[in-house]
């Protein structure tokens, strides 16, 4: 379980890196609470057997074709992302994905996923480290905290941050994590996959 005693040493520590805080999200959130039918149109990730995300809810902007994400070794596999019609509906995420990629010199945008976890929900302990997708390089894991209040709680290894409303986040996916939102509200993250030159 992820544990209460947090870090204090930063923003950087091993398995976290702060890469941005003060990041409007608000036009998104406005957007995103306007139409709440584009949760869970997309239902692999939440869905395939052994899965630890089935608490959360799911907009796919980018991710593996609708052909490709019949089975997991399928999507572990697929580098080649497309857009999803969610992403039509949600013009507000591309400033913020535009500065990130100028902030990060990314040359390539891969996976972007917004996420909901609602209080009292847990995204149970598992790393991404299978398949050659997540071995790429040149691809980094980002999120963008589009609502994150004290008390979610995200572990990777032995470090447990809270990443708050309007921060930015790098963190090593191939390391085992978890989360806990023990949060007042719903815990809504953006992940962006960028491929960075090393």
């Amino acid at each position: 379980m992820v544990q209460r005693k947090q870090l204090d040493r930063g923003w950087r520590v091993r398995n976290f890196r702060k890469i941005a805080d003060g990041v409007d999200t608000m036009p998104l959130l406005y957007a995103l609470q306007r139409q709440p039918d584009l949760w869970n149109q997309k239902t692999f990730r939440t869905t395939f057997p052994n899965t630890p995300h089935g608490a959360i809810d799911d907009i796919w902007l980018r991710f593996s074709d609708d052909s490709r994400t019949t089975d997991t070794a399928s999507v572990m596999a697929d580098g080649d992302c497309v857009w999803h019609e969610a992403a039509k509906s949600l013009p507000q995420a591309r400033p913020i994905l535009l500065d990130l990629m100028r902030r990060l010199e990314a040359y390539a945008l891969d996976r972007v996923v917004i996420t909901r976890l609602k209080p009292g929900g847990v995204i149970l302990p598992h790393a991404d480290n299978e398949g050659a997708y997540v071995h790429d390089p040149h691809r980094h894991r980002h999120h963008v905290v589009l609502q994150g209040l004290p008390g979610s709680l995200y572990r990777t290894g032995d470090e447990t941050v809270t990443m708050l409303t309007g921060t930015v986040w790098w963190f090593d996916a191939l390391v085992e994590h978890e989360v806990a939102n023990n949060s007042a509200d719903d815990r809504i993250h953006m992940l962006v996959d960028l491929r960075i030159m090393p």
